[in-house]
């Protein structure tokens, strides 16, 4: 899915028993240092993911987020910084294509993300901001739309 008027596009062309995959990320889960309108973006694609699911259920068409940690991509091979639970493509693939096939509703690929997002989530704001203070981030690139 690239984006909400693709997906729109098509809905009207969509059969009983289709199915809509979406790629979101782990970073959707939480505002992070340096990646404020990536981490946006992921959780608007996130709402949105939710938000047809539940209109399309009556339809019998089965929507599906996946939300990827860190895959071994060329976007990932730029970060200088650890990524915990780097998985390879092409077994996050499978994963991905088993929980599309199987209807599933929810995915987070490598699994130990989806814990560590869920228990970030769901920290008081307080002790969210006194983690991530000391945390460098993406540096942000000046006079670009990233810099804005």
């Amino acid at each position: 899915m690239t984006g909400p008027c693709t997906c729109t596009a098509f809905l009207p062309y969509m059969a009983q028993g289709g199915r809509i995959a979406g790629i979101a990320s782990v970073a959707g889960f939480r505002g992070l240092p340096g990646a404020a309108a990536y981490c946006a973006s992921k959780a608007g694609v996130i709402a949105y993911l939710e938000s047809l699911r539940l209109e399309l259920r009556v339809q019998g068409i089965r929507v599906c987020c996946i939300a990827p940690g860190y895959i071994a991509t060329p976007m990932t091979a730029a970060n200088h910084y650890p990524m915990p639970w780097l998985m390879a493509p092409e077994k996050a693939a499978q994963r991905m294509r088993r929980a599309i096939d199987r209807g599933q509703a929810w995915l987070v690929v490598p699994w130990q993300m989806g814990i560590v997002g869920m228990i970030l989530r769901h920290l008081p704001i307080a002790l969210y901001d006194r983690l991530f203070a000391r945390v460098a981030g993406k540096a942000r690139k000046t006079g670009s739309a990233q810099g804005v």
